[in-house]
């Protein structure tokens, strides 16, 4: 089954994100899989540091559950980031 759960809402500038609450859905739905999906309102697509270190915490997180992460994609005004197309590693240690 197919969801888009909000799991956070932040202000213009930030938002503090739970590596674990991005993962609750996912968990009680018995989910493979998930895409974590976040808008810049700058309109600046770009991936910031902060971006990053979430996916990577996210990647780690989803191998210890068993819930893949299957991409982070960034939303700007007229353009969207893929991580996964960025050559940010997503797949499972050992995984053909």
């Amino acid at each position: 089954m197919l969801q888009i759960p909000v799991v956070y809402q932040g202000n213009v500038s930030t938002a503090l994100v739970r590596t674990g609450e991005l993962f609750r859905d996912a968990v009680r739905q018995h989910a493979a899989g998930l895409i974590l999906v976040h808008n810049h309102p700058s309109g600046d697509p770009q991936p910031s540091p902060d971006d990053l270190h979430l996916t990577a915490e996210a990647v780690a997180a989803g191998r210890l559950l068993d819930v893949s992460v299957l991409d982070h994609l960034i939303i700007g005004h007229d353009a969207y980031v893929s991580l996964r197309d960025r050559g940010i590693p997503f797949e499972r240690v050992g995984a053909t």
